[in-house]
């Protein structure tokens, strides 16, 4: 097992270690079929504020266009030994929920069950989601077409957040005390809801109203499969459809064309660092690198 003397510096640059050598076989992959991805959030920032990781930061986080997205998973069969695609309706036959995100996950990487997976701890959440998640991943996060039409895209994200609630009631468990006033009895009453609907429908129907503006050209791009308070980041099409490349961690990966513009509307002032208290890694517990 890991080894329980690593002081926590060495267990975050270890798990940094493994999220780039995850980032660097999706690179691999895409660079042989010219498809394109882009850094995404902490991991961007990483790129333009440190050419590497945030030094607290440990995992990666990347974008595709829905096309690039596609094609990616067409692929995927392709990645190396030790990498594998887990998909969000992966878990028992889609009938189980974590979230909407895919992810390419380093099989040959063990998480402490201390550690638990994220907002869950322990064996049996562990357990719940098959141990496929016990594991150290790469997340993608997909765009999607914003309409023009103001109205119709707070309708689709709407739409988007009450399907997300529904499917809360699939999860390993909900804990309704992170939630208050109006905000908790929203999520009860569409977990309440989710009963009445399969978990497969529910995929089918969040992948149906994430794509519900792709075939027409828009002005913006939004990221269909953020979780719901950040349903709102919406991108200029020009900011994200190419990339060009940024040197991270001593290696040259994709970003968005207009990186800056894409953080500024993500964080605001993206140069300026976080409190202190808050520069904490929250992935870097005790993990095994298997050979």
């Amino acid at each position: 097992m890991a080894d329980k003397a690593l002081t926590d510096f060495e267990k975050l640059k270890k798990a940094q270690d493994a999220n780039l050598l995850i980032l660097e076989e999706i690179d691999r992959l895409c660079r042989l079929h010219g498809i394109t991805y882009l850094l995404d959030s902490g991991t961007l920032i990483g790129a333009v504020r440190h050419e590497g990781f945030i030094p607290w930061d440990d995992d990666v986080d990347i974008a595709f266009t829905r096309e690039n997205w596609e094609r990616f998973k067409a692929f995927s069969h392709e990645l190396k030994s030790g990498f594998s695609l887990l998909l969000p309706e992966d878990f028992a036959g889609g009938t189980r929920f974590f979230d909407f995100t895919p992810r390419v996950i380093f099989d040959k990487s063990i998480r402490s069950m201390g550690g638990g997976l994220g907002f869950y701890k322990g064996e049996e959440a562990a357990n719940y989601y098959e141990g496929r998640l016990n594991h150290l991943w790469v997340d993608i996060f997909i765009l999607d077409n914003d309409p023009d039409s103001a109205l119709l895209g707070k309708i689709a994200r709407l739409k988007l957040k009450a399907l997300y609630g529904m499917a809360m009631h699939y999860r390993f468990e909900l804990d309704m005390d992170k939630y208050k006033g109006m905000e908790k009895l929203f999520v009860m009453t569409l977990s309440l809801m989710g009963r009445l609907v399969s978990m497969p429908r529910i995929f089918k129907m969040y992948e149906k109203t994430s794509v519900w503006f792709n075939k027409n050209k828009t002005k913006k791009l939004y990221y269909s499969n953020y979780q719901p308070d950040w349903l709102h980041c919406s991108v200029e099409r020009e900011w994200s459809e190419s990339a060009i490349e940024r040197s991270f961690e001593g290696k040259r990966f994709m970003c968005p064309k207009d990186s800056e513009s894409v953080l500024t509307m993500l964080y605001g002032d993206y140069m300026k660092l976080p409190p202190e208290e808050k520069r904490v890694p929250t992935h870097s517990e005790d993990i095994e690198i298997l050979e």
